[in-house]
């Protein structure tokens, strides 16, 4: 009995995953985990007489509802990181277009151009799909 509130105690205390938070967590902090219920056993059993040698989890589960709530987060997790070196590889891509326009002459853009070209480039290479072909039959000067 002891045994198994120390264990729910545990589980209350620390997350099952820190999700890059940096802090302890049941699956990501094992040695650390362990020794926090080793002393909690043994402070809770020393009472009794009892000496804990050694402590251990051996298997972590969690209700259905819960574990499904955790793989919505690790997926929403994965889904921002690809997201983020998605931009960052987009962003490398428009300063070098930029800047290779610029160079070699091929046409001279205002900073209002510039934005605007930044603004379609970027959503044609870091949007998840791909891009919709428009053709401007206009012309670029304003009346």
């Amino acid at each position: 009995m002891q045994s198994e509130t120390a264990v729910r105690h545990l589980a209350s205390q620390f997350p099952y995953d820190d999700f890059g938070d940096g802090g302890v967590s049941l699956r990501g902090n094992t040695d650390e985990v362990t020794r926090v219920l080793h002393e909690e056993l043994q402070d809770r059993l020393s009472v009794a007489g009892i000496e804990v040698l050694e402590t251990r989890l051996t298997h972590l589960a969690y209700a259905a509802e819960i574990a499904q709530a955790m793989l919505r987060r690790q997926e929403a997790q994965a889904i921002v990181a690809a997201r983020r070196t998605i931009v960052a590889g987009a962003v490398g891509l428009v300063d070098m277009a930029l800047r290779e326009i610029s160079a070699q002459g091929v046409v001279e853009l205002d900073e209002q151009r510039k934005a605007a070209m930044v603004a379609n480039l970027m959503v044609v290479l870091s949007g998840h799909r791909g891009p919709t072909p428009v053709v401007n039959t206009g012309s670029l000067e304003r009346l």
